[in-house]
């Protein structure tokens, strides 16, 4: 018996906070993806982290490139650890008028990777 397709859809685990206004303008500041990560680090998993969990960047809101663009890729799971915290982030996209799109951790690199 063949399997029937599947017909609910699924969310994507993550979404990507562009650099790019909704006319095409780079967003400034130019450090405006470390600046965000940097306030939401403090957002991980229970037990996460050690010591130094404060030096690095949240497993949830990360900095990336897509296309050449500077991002930040937003996990869904924030939502549900932190609801406040993810309205933040996509109201922080919203006010600054930039481009919010689906995505998944295969499109994105970290920068300074290849």
């Amino acid at each position: 018996m063949a399997d029937l397709p599947q017909t609910r859809t699924e969310q994507p685990d993550e979404f990507y906070i562009l650099g790019i206004t909704s006319d095409g303008r780079q967003f400034r500041p130019s450090d405006w993806v470390d600046r965000l990560c940097g306030v939401m680090s403090g957002f991980r998993p229970a037990g996460s982290g050690g010591r130094n969990a404060h030096l690095g960047y949240s497993p949830y809101v990360r900095p990336a490139m897509r296309n050449g663009v500077k991002a930040v890729v937003v996990a869904n799971a924030l939502k549900e650890l932190e609801p406040l915290a993810f309205h933040f982030v996509l109201n922080f996209a919203k006010d600054n008028d930039l481009q919010v799109i689906e995505g998944g951790p295969a499109a994105a690199k970290v920068p300074g990777t290849l």
